[in-house]
């Protein structure tokens, strides 16, 4: 993709950056647990895709680096897994806030 498609494709996606050759999120969650349940369900998304992001753990954040190597840029793959995530996080984020409040 060029650098305008990517910057297009980024306006429908929230907070989603281009850094370099790739799109970058960082997630914050409320606990580390809830951070490694979401990068538990993206290992799983990415496995299924076979569309593997970077990925950096920090106690409950969690960012996510998408680029296509072997197409050496960004592709839609790399779109399709951002969109993806988001879900992810929306979902392990509501199990979350709701297993806190049965508690």
């Amino acid at each position: 993709m060029t650098e305008a498609q990517v910057e297009e494709r980024l306006e429908s996606l929230n907070d989603w950056s281009f850094v370099g050759e790739s799109i970058q999120r960082t997630y914050q969650f409320a606990t580390f647990v809830t951070a490694m349940k979401f990068v538990d369900s993206i290992a799983v998304a990415a496995e299924a895709a076979q569309h593997h992001p970077d990925i950096l753990i920090r106690h409950s954040k969690v960012t996510l680096t998408l680029m296509t190597h072997d197409a050496g840029g960004i592709t839609s793959k790399d779109f399709d897994l951002a969109t993806k995530a988001d879900e992810i996080a929306a979902r392990v984020a509501k199990r979350a806030v709701t297993n806190t409040a049965k508690t």
